[in-house]
């Protein structure tokens, strides 16, 4: 029978890490892996990460499971700092997830299984949103999101597309430091896209990964708790992989809000059923040591301050792409503004060839880049030669 099956294309992001890898040029850069790199360009164990492992190693008695749902200690904990005070006020319940695509996937089949038919996607967005929703029988839509050689945020071409959207239909939204482009909705925008979305009836799926990365833990969640103190119901569906640099411990958590709290216990009910038939139990670890950060004031306290560092680097870095490429693009001063790891820069891909080729520059052919991947002391030559193109 595998016979009958056809080759798939290649991942176009794993094929150009492997170009990247097999360059031989001493002053290449990679700025297309989404993961946050540090000077020295690794991609570092967080100290309070550290600390709680060595707890876990010295005081952890089984390895035995915890139930469909995880640990539901880890779960109140992150459902705190994702939600802040709205944790207290919306009836809330959640199961731990394989890293966030697991609960965007179990979001997306709990979205079908209560109705919805179609979701719509932001353009720019993450490629896998897409492949995860129609995986789960989701017909796909798009709406505007935001402008490449302008750079801006298409809020009135998005709020049209919610109007004209229907009933029960699934809205995928990016808490923060959106993936790709890096804009950020204001707060009058949060407000506005909450409105129509809860006068429309519509299901919003909120994607929460860089908590952090942005303009802070309390800022970046700002707009997720309009949302879910203006809707009926929502689905959250929250990563640690970046928050913590836990990415190959796949650690998240998918949370449901509703009316009250015998509505969301069920919701959680249908999230255990869809975990148990997909991949039974959770992973523990990454679910362990964010839970033993988060329960001791004096780890969050130093996890709090390493991601800070982490964020003030990448806005230093976003500074210098700004100063640096305003002048070939004007429009590219914007990219001091906008958060998180990522921005989209408006190359054609003959260029991003180009860039890879002539320069050692590797970047997706869409045009974004990783900016966390640059090491400060080059920046400015990697600038100069993105400029040259």
């Amino acid at each position: 029978m595998f016979d009958t099956l056809q080759p798939l294309p290649d991942d176009p992001l794993l094929a150009l890490i492997g170009l990247y890898r097999n360059d031989p040029r001493a002053d290449t850069v990679d700025l297309g892996v989404g993961v946050y790199r540090d000077e020295a360009g690794r991609t570092p164990v967080m100290r309070a990460v550290k600390e709680a492992e060595r707890r876990l190693v010295e005081g952890q008695e089984s390895k035995s499971y915890l139930g469909l749902e995880g640990d539901l200690v880890f779960l109140d904990h992150l459902w705190a700092l994702v939600a802040g005070d709205q944790a207290t006020v919306r009836a809330s319940a959640g199961v731990q997830t394989p890293g966030g695509s697991g609960a965007l996937r179990l979001s997306a089949d709990l979205a079908a299984r209560l109705g919805s038919r179609r979701v719509h996607l932001g353009l720019p967005g993450w490629p896998n949103h897409a492949a995860i929703f129609k995986a789960a029988g989701l017909d796909v839509v798009t709406y505007p999101f935001f402008d490449i050689p302008t750079q801006r945020v298409l809020i009135e071409d998005m709020l049209a597309a919610f109007e004209k959207a229907e009933k029960g239909d699934a809205v995928l939204l990016h808490a923060s430091c959106h993936n790709p482009s890096g804009a950020a909705l204001s707060d009058a925008d949060w407000k506005a896209v909450a409105e129509v979305v809860a006068r429309r009836g519509l299901l919003p799926i909120i994607d929460i990964a860089y908590q952090g990365f942005g303009r802070g833990l309390e800022e970046d969640a700002a707009g997720l708790r309009t949302m879910i103190a203006t809707v009926e119901e929502a689905l959250i569906c929250v990563s640690c992989s970046k928050s913590f640099g836990i990415y190959r411990d796949r650690t998240g958590g998918a949370f449901a809000v509703g009316r009250s709290a015998q509505a969301v216990a069920i919701a959680r009910m249908h999230l255990g059923a869809l975990a148990r038939t997909s991949y039974s139990m959770p992973p523990d670890h990454g679910a362990a040591v964010v839970r033993t950060i988060l329960a001791d004031a004096a780890l969050t306290a130093d996890w709090k301050a390493e991601l800070e560092e982490m964020r003030q680097r990448i806005l230093g870095l976003r500074r210098i792409l700004a100063d640096g490429l305003r002048g070939r693009w004007q429009a590219l001063g914007a990219i001091a503004e906008q958060e998180g790891m990522f921005s989209l820069l408006p190359l054609t891909e003959a260029q991003v060839l180009a860039a890879r080729h002539d320069h050692g520059i590797y970047m997706p052919a869409s045009g974004r880049i990783n900016i966390a991947g640059l090491a400060t002391a080059r920046a400015a030559d990697v600038v100069q030669r993105i400029a040259s193109l």
